[in-house]
């Protein structure tokens, strides 16, 4: 079994990434603190340690938790963070997020907040994304002799997305929702096979107990989930690691952690189908020619 995994973040990792990833498994006072460092970097990049902590009614051990939780050796040098981060805001590198979707928001506000929203999603992945384990995923998938992909919810959907493209290049792969099913699937797998479990939690049971088993049978696992150091991650030679969510009253945290998640999937199938391509390109060819015709009919049958 592996340890734990501990959360780290290299520089390069946006502060509202870090955030997002961490707050599920912060206290609340820390939470208050980082998200207010968030909301208005530059206010309290101004601010000693006393007045922040007045600020968000916590204490001041509580802000200084807060910085080392983020990252930073102590609250001087978080503070230094956020000066440099108002700084590429005020120049417009790094636009702050509109305010959370409103009930009486006309649809192109919700629009607009939406695309702002999916966007800095997708940034704070890719820019999060550990791409020395992506490139080990990648050559684990390419040359297993199978693949079982575990998800249930707004994950399964993801992970029958992954399976059904990496079937379309030769591959065999199966993507599992049924608990039952999951875990008899992976009792089968060996070593040179893989498993790929998306829990945006990491906790979910069901698709925790899939990837231990799998683990257990000595085929190379991978975890895509926005808490690194979740069970699932016990149970996963490498780690994929999206970007946490944001929950909102009127959007479920499903939606915008299900859009990183399939970032990496495109990711994983584009890798392989480079590795694998004198056989991916010709799979490629014939599932579109075998579907071909039935596009013609869909479009040649009348209008009711």
């Amino acid at each position: 079994m592996r340890d734990e995994a501990k959360e780290t973040f290299s520089p390069a990792v946006p502060l509202r990434a870090r955030v997002r990833r961490l707050a599920p498994s912060m206290t609340r006072c820390v939470q208050a603190v980082a998200e207010a460092v968030v909301s208005d970097p530059a206010g309290c990049a101004r601010l000693t340690v006393s007045a922040l902590a007045a600020r968000t009614g916590t204490s001041e051990a509580t802000v200084v938790r807060t910085a080392r939780r983020l990252g930073y050796p102590g609250y001087r040098d978080l503070r230094l963070a956020l000066a440099a981060l108002a700084a590429r805001q005020e120049s417009g590198a790094a636009p702050v997020l509109g305010a959370d979707i409103a009930v009486d928001d006309p649809p192109a506000e919700v629009l607009a907040k939406l695309a702002r929203e999916e966007a800095q999603t997708l940034a704070d992945t890719a820019a999060g994304l550990d791409t020395a384990a992506l490139a080990a995923a990648v050559t684990a998938l390419a040359t297993a002799g199978r693949i079982d992909v575990y998800g249930v919810g707004a994950s399964a959907l993801v992970a029958q997305d992954l399976a059904q493209k990496l079937l379309r290049i030769g591959l065999i792969a199966h993507a599992h929702s049924d608990p039952h099913v999951a875990v008899t699937g992976a009792v089968q797998l060996r070593p040179g096979d893989a498993a790929v479990a998306f829990s945006h939690s990491g906790a979910t049971g069901d698709v925790v107990d899939s990837l231990r088993t799998a683990f257990e049978r000595g085929a190379t696992t991978v975890a895509v989930t926005g808490r690194p150091g979740a069970p699932v991650a016990r149970y996963a030679d490498l780690v994929l690691a999206t970007s946490a969510a944001r929950e909102t009253r009127l959007r479920p945290a499903a939606m915008s952690s299900r859009t990183s998640q399939l970032l990496v999937v495109d990711c994983l199938f584009v890798g392989v189908a480079q590795q694998t391509y004198d056989r991916a390109a010709p799979a490629l060819a014939a599932s579109y020619e075998a579907l071909a015709p039935r596009r013609r009919n869909h479009r040649q049958e009348p209008r009711p």
